[in-house]
Formats: C-alpha cells, sequence, structure tokens
C-alpha cells in the first residue's frame, strides 16, 4: 500500500482540522528524520539523516501542488494545512517555494511542525518564516537532557538550535510557537519536569521571546516504555510558573480530551484514507471515526484488514488502544 502525500484530516489537540503534507517519501524507510526522540509516536527512526543533502526521495513542489489540488476539495472546513508527517519537513529545501505555491490556490492558514535541528540554517528559517505558524519543539535548556531525549544526529547541538529559533523569531514573519513535550519515567531516565529544568527553560524561553508557548505531554504510546506522561496535577503547576515567569496571555496548555463537531468529507479511497493517516498519526479507533468523519460500522472491517495485513498493530497504552504503521 503506497503512502500518500496528502494525508487526513487530523484532527489535533493544537490546530483543529489540519490537512497534512508529508514531504519525503516513505522510500525505504518507516521515519525521515534526523531525531530519535524517546517519545516520539512512530516509533524509532531507522537512520538518522544528518543533513538536507543526504535526504533522497524528495516530493516536489509540484507533486504537492498536484495533491493538494485534487485532494483539498474533499474538505470543507480546514483550520490549517500542516506540514508534518513521517519525516522532518524542513530536511527538504522546496519547504518555502511549497508554501508560496499553496498560497495561490488556497487561502487555509499554513503550519509547518519542526523539530528545530536545522533552525541555525538560514535557507531553513527563511522557508519557515513563509508559513502563518511555525510550532517548533524545544524539551530542554540543558544539552544533556536534549541529549537525553531528541537523541539527534550526530552533529546537532542544543546552543544552535536556541540561537536558530531566537533569530527566526526576531524575522518577523511566521507566528513562531514552542511546543515544549513534557515527560517523565518509570525508571529514572533523564527528562525534562523537575524544577531545576523547567527554570532552565524558562531561562531559555525568555532569550528566544516566541510569541506562543505550549505545554504538553504525551498521549500516545511512546517510542520507549520507559517515558511516561507527566500528570495533569504537576502540568498546571508547571503551567501557572511559565504564566508568572512569560505571561499568561502566550501560554497555552494543551490537554487530551479534544472534542468537535464532525465535518464533511468526500471519501474516494477509505482504507487507504485510513491507512494514511495511522501512518502518519497513531489514533485510536475513535480518533480516526471523528478525524475522517466515518461511521464506526465503515471503519470496523477495515480495521481489522489492516492489521491481517500487517499494516498496522494495536498498541494498547492507558489512554486506550492506538494503532500504529508497521
Amino acid at each position: 500500500m503506497k503512502s500518500r502525500i496528502i494525508y487526513g484530516p487530523i484532527l489535533s489537540r493544537r490546530l483543529g482540522r489540519s490537512l497534512g503534507i508529508d514531504i519525503i517519501k516513505k522510500s525505504d524507510f518507516r521515519k525521515n528524520c534526523n531525531f530519535d526522540c524517546v517519545y516520539c509516536q512512530l516509533g524509532h527512526v531507522d537512520w538518522k539523516i544528518l543533513t538536507p543533502s543526504d535526504v533522497t526521495d524528495l516530493v516536489t513542489t509540484e507533486e504537492v501542488i498536484d495533491g493538494l489540488t485534487n485532494y483539498h476539495k474533499k474538505v470543507d472546513d480546514l483550520d490549517y494545512i500542516t506540514f508534518s508527517g513521517t519525516c522532518e519537513p524542513t530536511l527538504n529545501l522546496e519547504l518555502g517555494n511549497m508554501i508560496e505555491q499553496i498560497r495561490k490556490i488556497s487561502d487555509v492558514p499554513i503550519c509547518v511542525i519542526t523539530n528545530s535541528s536545522l533552525v541555525n540554517r538560514e535557507d531553513v528559517r527563511n522557508n519557515l518564516s513563509k508559513a502563518d505558524l511555525v510550532v517548533a519543539t524545544l524539551v530542554s535548556g540543558n544539552e544533556e537532557t536534549f541529549q537525553s531525549i531528541n537523541r539527534p544526529a550526530e552533529g546537532i547541538e542544543l546552543q544552535d538550535i536556541i540561537k536558530g529559533l531566537r533569530e527566526l523569531q526576531k524575522m518577523k514573519g511566521a507566528r513562531v510557537a514552542i511546543e515544549v513535550m513534557l515527560l517523565d519515567s518509570n525508571n529514572g531516565y533523564l527528562t525534562n519536569s523537575s524544577d531545576q529544568e523547567i527554570d532552565k527553560l524558562i531561562e531559555v524561553l525568555k532569550f528566544i521571546d516566541p510569541d506562543e508557548i505550549e505545554i504538553l505531554t504525551i498521549s500516545r504510546p511512546p517510542a520507549e516504555d520507559l517515558i511516561i506522561p507527566v500528570t495533569e496535577t504537576r502540568l498546571k503547576e508547571i503551567a501557572q510558573k511559565f504564566d508568572e515567569k512569560l505571561g499568561r496571555e502566550r501560554v497555552r496548555l494543551v490537554l487530551k480530551g479534544l472534542k468537535r463537531k464532525r465535518s464533511n468529507i468526500e471519501h474516494e479511497n477509505l482504507p487507504d484514507e485510513v491507512y494514511d493517516l495511522i501512518l502518519r498519526r497513531p489514533c485510536t479507533f475513535e480518533q480516526v471515526v471523528r478525524s475522517l468523519d466515518i461511521d464506526k460500522e465503515e471503519l470496523s472491517p477495515i480495521i481489522e484488514g489492516l492489521v491481517e495485513e500487517h499494516k498496522i498493530i494495536g498498541i494498547s497504552s492507558e489512554n486506550g488502544m492506538y494503532y500504529r504503521a508497521v
């Protein structure tokens, strides 16, 4: 089953109803990234990419526009068009041109979700600045913790990321939101939710000066079983501290449990659309129902078939059964 460039829409805690664009083809790898994050919902990276020049089988601007033209007309209430998926989108240096061309055919706001790994590069910052919103990950202000959680490709250092995020914010192009993914561990693994870590994060965020700061924890099964969510009580404590030090007007606590009315979507190949969604974002049965606006009776045989064909597997978590692509 070949996955498509355009997928979704996804019902997101942060972005509402978002149509996804995946701009590195699946090729021989399940993921195309330069991080191997302990919390990644897609599991482990087979091979960490070092630089954009190391990427093969890139999606072209023409392929994005063709795919979006055919897919976008089937969805009538999008909040965002989002570059994300199974890859780190900034590894494709056509990103800026893709954004410019999308604006010619759609007035839906454009978001890029990035792990921030390449923001020290001027060409990457120029590409990101063309979006309406950049959601950039920053898990720590300490190098050791950053390396422990994100497990980046060799040569990627936290100080370069921090400086790059500050330069991106100074460009005053896209609105910059910093995503702070807070984690805990069940065996003492180095994570980022201690008081010392939070104090350092606040110091670094003051330097970057983003438009928005999103505080959240994992809701899907992570790559490593030793990683667990931060409790809601602790999240609220941290959010209050962020409010006091960084300003309540730009701090957003993102909790699970988003609900939204159903959309109107015209489906052409529902099994492919279900697989494309799960490939990019592990989902529960109910999340697939809500995202793709389908009945449970329609989805049940599709999920059963994908499991039998070993295209997806079920993974149990405290939030229910999630389906993840194999």
